[in-house]
């Protein structure tokens, strides 16, 4: 798979992730990671029409604009935010909670492959072999914080992953973004609470 290790002193480790309260020691890496200015998009594993939409438009229009768009490519809004800066052409970069060669969900082994092909890259703090476990997640999504300038949260429930992503970027004196939803909507109701904490 021709993964590389990207040790935390080189100096192609990002520099905006050497930044955060507890960067990781290294990186995997599988592909190249863009110089482009970063934003992260996250939310639901199981979106709504409108968070679909919604999410596609912004992540197509920034990856055309010259942003590289990073998410953790999860089920749902993770996989369309890729899909999209791929579609454009753009770059994508991925973060995942698992060893490079154990893909999760295994659904998405295709798009692994297309981001890598693309330009773009895949990375871990995760060696070859370590599998999923719930507990990685969290720790994945304060990498996806720290790689980006912004976070934007399109469509999450009110205890999503996603939440926890823009607690790290807060943390991190990023910027947080949200997408207003419909008020009746449970996944509407993580950016809707962003929006209304200010």
């Amino acid at each position: 798979m021709n993964i590389q290790y990207i040790e935390f002193q080189c100096n192609s480790f990002p520099a905006l992730l050497r930044d955060i309260a507890s960067p990781p020691k290294g990186l995997y890496l599988a592909g190249t990671i863009s110089d482009l200015p970063m934003i992260s998009i996250v939310g639901s594993r199981r979106p709504s029409t409108y968070g679909e939409q919604i999410t596609y438009k912004l992540a197509s229009e920034l990856a055309r604009a010259g942003c590289c768009i990073v998410s953790g490519m999860a089920l749902g809004i993770d996989t369309i935010v890729h899909r999209a800066a791929l579609d454009v052409g753009g770059k994508t970069l991925a973060v995942l909670g698992s060893g490079l060669d154990v893909v999760y969900p295994r659904s998405n082994q295709g798009l692994f492959d297309a981001i890598v092909q693309s330009g773009g890259a895949v990375v871990s703090e995760y060696p070859e072999g370590t599998m999923a476990y719930k507990s990685h997640f969290p720790a994945r999504n304060r990498i996806i914080a720290g790689l980006s300038m912004t976070t934007i949260v399109t469509e999450a429930d009110a205890k999503s992953g996603s939440l926890i992503t823009a607690n790290f970027a807060l943390q991190a004196n990023r910027s947080v973004m949200a997408i207003p939803g419909n008020i009746n909507s449970p996944r509407s109701a993580g950016p809707n609470n962003l929006i209304k904490s200010g």
